[in-house]
């Protein structure tokens, strides 16, 4: 399957929205983990495990990995999630950008490395820095956008006066994504929690690209905005499928040896918010 049709069929059987963020921070594990970079691998997987059936998607950030030289526990924790929830598309953020035979390198990666289904990419150097990723069939790419940080006001919300029409720069990427861009159907985009107002106006211009959302939780979006700013359905078939990311809140849900069952709760809680909001 392509990794929209993952995504669609996750979010049938799991009746999510839901996607879990996995930042493992080994200075925020329970009590018992705590400070061991060791048990990263140990950690992700049991929170894998406890919310397998409960999330459209899991999203592990590379750089919580790579920065405790536990690469080859994401590869571990990749194949253990294909293996024990295939049902489950992995994103994995990584927020890449470049151009030729480096983006050719990161894109591979991603894909063959990692093997993951979809992957984060900055587009700001141009469709020569997104393109070899599309040449993987069925693989996603989610491009930054109208992302959730503060900072994130410096550039995306400008006007681009030498564009027709003027639009902001996130307007200006959205319908790139969703036209000329999108060659074969494998683009979506980022968009944060934070701004719901600009998640209904990626919606507007771009109705059918799934959108990736990060910011409900501990960054403070609110679940029933972004919903209702981003998901669209037909006689309740999806047309445009969302992806709302929670990490810290569901991760550290408690510092205990029941962390994943704490874990669990917080992402049922989170998943039927997001589902009552879709009524």
């Amino acid at each position: 399957m392509t990794f929209l049709d993952q995504l669609r069929t996750a979010e049938r059987q799991n009746g999510s929205l839901l996607c879990v963020g996995l930042d493992p921070e080994p200075s925020k594990f329970p009590t018992h983990l705590q400070g061991d970079a060791s048990k990263i691998y140990d950690f992700c997987a049991a929170i894998v495990d406890a919310t397998a059936d409960l999330v459209n998607s899991f999203k592990p950030q590379i750089a919580y990995f790579a920065a405790h030289r536990a690469e080859d526990q994401l590869e571990k924790l990749m194949a253990h999630m294909r293996r024990t929830a295939p049902q489950v598309p992995i994103i994995l953020d990584a927020k890449r950008g470049d151009i030729g035979s480096t983006a050719e390198q990161y894109a591979k990666e991603a894909f063959e490395r990692y093997g993951a289904d979809a992957v984060t990419l900055s587009p700001f150097m141009g469709f020569d820095s997104v393109a070899p990723y599309l040449k993987y069939h069925g693989k996603g790419a989610f491009l930054l956008c109208r992302t959730s940080n503060p900072g994130g006001d410096d550039f995306q919300p400008q006007p681009l006066r030498d564009v027709p029409g003027q639009p902001r720069l996130y307007e200006h990427i959205a319908t790139l994504a969703q036209g000329p861009w999108n060659l074969n159907g494998q683009l979506g985009l980022v968009v944060g929690a934070t701004y719901p107002a600009e998640i209904e106006r990626v919606r507007a211009l771009a109705p059918t690209l799934p959108l990736l959302i990060p910011g409900v939780g501990a960054q403070g979006g609110d679940a029933t905005a972004t919903v209702k700013a981003g998901w669209r359905a037909v006689d309740s078939q999806t047309t445009g499928p969302i992806i709302v990311n929670s990490s810290r809140a569901i991760l550290y849900a408690s510092a205990g040896a029941d962390f994943a069952a704490a874990a669990r709760r917080e992402a049922l809680r989170t998943r039927d918010l997001l589902q009552t909001a879709t009524r």
